[in-house]
């Protein structure tokens, strides 16, 4: 379970189909077509989606202008791990991403772990994405006099439990105002959607699976294709933002930014996994590692210039928002068209509308490229059937996967209401942000690598101490609201209050044993510092996310004593 795979295997790691006969060695790899600035497009593209076209605008209401240093603290999280990134990119220049850097450092059983936790994040983000696009999509057509049955529009879970919600009030004789307005809208679908056979309603999320069919259709033909369309989305939806921030400037009222933090530190805090959410995306690059034409040079360049690119941007959007209407006012959906219609320019409001089916669309893209690809790494490796690294000899894109991917989003975007898809999507996210660190600390420890890109060490061992000392010295200076509700917590003595505070406790604990060791050590005070903030924002996403991630977890771990471990190509290596 503890084997690892060293560097110089995973760098000769071919297609299991090459070997299989289908199309001969060299059809059976990937085509090599992209460059920085196609990786750096492909990255902005994961980033500038969902996050700057509907979270941002309950973080904003949540934490005020504030927020906009919510997004340099995550993005500084983000940096400590896209360095690490980069250096295994650099080390490593093969597909899998954190999959295969956790093989490298952690061994088959973490391996798989993230890997199965990297398939949730990639395949729930989307899910969201594609329903999220929906609406959108939907907007716009009833907007110019195109209307799509209510039925086609709406999930079949959320159409059946807002039936049953309202049933159930009526049978129990109680006003249908205690129902949300999204209830009554489901039983109003439900009700009147077509009978296909028996009780069974034809009520289905189609935009959503339709979209999520166009997406992997164009993964499935090419990377050169997919490069191309995403490079062009990528154009439309900078320039829209632009022309966002320009014009909304001009409607900005510094007043507006009084109170900056008015909710406090934890307010903004609240906002932590939509804005985390904004984030996730940037590690999918890494997946491309062998369809780069230069990938230990270009890789690691293209993860920071994302980072920097898209960080600039959000808090540039944040505070233009904050400026043009009070932040009390931006709890919708769709923050970008909200604030321009109330200060009446109304075209630019359908701009923006446009323009976030194009961003939701690129971050569809982004991550079908990735899934298939980590898929077809486990593949290779026996954690998963050969059939999954088949390469199509014509398109040089892994076939099966890709297909398999688009059911595993298409389908249950088709179906289901995803609830708490946030919040699992970046607690899978921010686990494989937090193992990436610790592996650079197990290969690298100390920035001796000879890799041509390599984190810049810092000695750790009085730094992180100290740092974690001015950490507790100001969340007890300006966050004592915090401090108190987790003790109180702590010793109430009553567990359904204790329960929500384990994350927290566990993460103080794991602080601790940290510091000893990268005082005894030396560990290189980046990889640390990431590893620290990713854990830390992971206690922020409550416990029901983390026991649905164990539940995740223990369904993958079931998996790999089951088939994987028994598969594994290390067997015959080591037997």
């Amino acid at each position: 379970m503890f084997r690892r795979k060293s560097i110089a295997q995973l760098q000769w790691n071919p297609p299991a189909d090459a070997h299989a006969g289908v199309g001969g060695e060299q059809e059976g790899h990937l085509a090599r077509h992209l460059s920085v600035r196609d990786l750096t497009a492909l990255g902005i593209a994961a980033v500038i989606g969902a996050g700057i076209f509907s979270t941002i605008g309950n973080a904003s209401h949540d934490g005020g202008p504030a927020v906009s240093l919510l997004f340099v603290f995550t993005a500084i999280a983000c940096a400590f791990s896209a360095l690490c990134y980069a250096q295994f990119a650099a080390t490593i220049p093969v597909s899998g991403s954190a999959y295969t850097y956790a093989y490298a450092s952690f061994g088959e059983l973490a391996a798989w772990i993230i890997g199965w936790a990297l398939i949730m994040e990639y395949a729930v983000g989307n899910i969201v994405v594609a329903i999220s696009w929906s609406d959108y999509f939907t907007g716009l057509l009833d907007g110019v006099g195109l209307h799509i049955p209510d039925y086609l529009t709406l999930g079949t879970q959320s159409a059946y439990a807002g039936y049953h919600a309202v049933l159930d009030l009526m049978l129990a004789g109680r006003p249908l105002t205690e129902a949300t307005a999204a209830q009554q809208e489901a039983y109003r679908i439900w009700s009147t959607a077509p009978t296909l056979f028996g009780d069974f309603k034809l009520v289905c999320d189609l935009p959503a699976f339709i979209i999520t069919v166009l997406v992997t259709a164009l993964v499935y033909i090419g990377i050169k294709e997919s490069k191309t369309a995403s490079n062009l989305l990528v154009l439309l939806k900078l320039a829209v933002v632009g022309v966002v921030i320009v014009v909304g400037a001009f409607y900005v009222k510094t007043a507006n930014w009084t109170p900056f933090a008015p909710n406090g530190i934890g307010g903004v805090l609240k906002g932590v996994s939509a804005v985390f959410f904004a984030y996730i995306g940037f590690d999918a690059i890494s997946t491309t590692a062998e369809e780069c034409k230069n990938p230990q040079r270009d890789l690691p360049r293209a993860m920071i210039y994302a980072l920097v690119i898209c960080t600039i941007l959000y808090v540039v959007i944040t505070l233009v928002l904050t400026g043009m209407v009070s932040y009390t006012e931006l709890g919708v959906g769709d923050p970008l068209s909200f604030v321009f219609k109330q200060v009446g320019v109304d075209w630019l409001a359908g701009v923006v509308a446009v323009s976030a089916v194009f961003a939701m669309t690129s971050v569809l893209l982004v991550f079908q490229i990735g899934q298939p690809r980590i898929w077809l790494t486990m593949s290779r490796d026996g954690l998963l059937p050969p059939v999954f690294a088949k390469v199509h000899p014509k398109f040089h894109t892994p076939s099966f996967s890709t297909i398999v991917t688009g059911l595993f989003v298409g389908v249950p975007a088709l179906l289901l209401n995803m609830d708490l898809v946030i919040d699992l999507t970046s607690i899978g996210t921010l686990f494989a942000f937090a193992l990436v660190c610790g592996g650079i600390l197990i290969i690298d420890p100390h920035g001796q690598s000879d890799a041509r890109f390599k984190v810049p060490y810092l000695s750790g061992r009085y730094a992180v101490g100290l740092i974690l000392l001015a950490a507790a010295v100001g969340l007890w200076q300006y966050n004592q609201a915090a401090i108190n509700e987790f003790w109180g917590a702590v010793t109430s003595g009553e567990y359904e209050q204790f329960r929500h505070q384990i994350p927290m406790v566990v993460f103080l604990l794991f602080c601790v044993g940290l510091t000893v060791v990268s005082f005894t050590k030396r560990l290189s005070l980046l990889p640390v510092l990431g590893l620290l903030t990713n854990l830390y924002l992971m206690t922020q996403l409550g416990i029901s996310n983390w026991m649905l991630f164990f539940g995740w977890l223990i369904i993958g771990l079931a998996i790999y004593f089951g088939y994987s471990n028994k598969h594994s190509k290390l067997n015959t290596r080591v037997g």
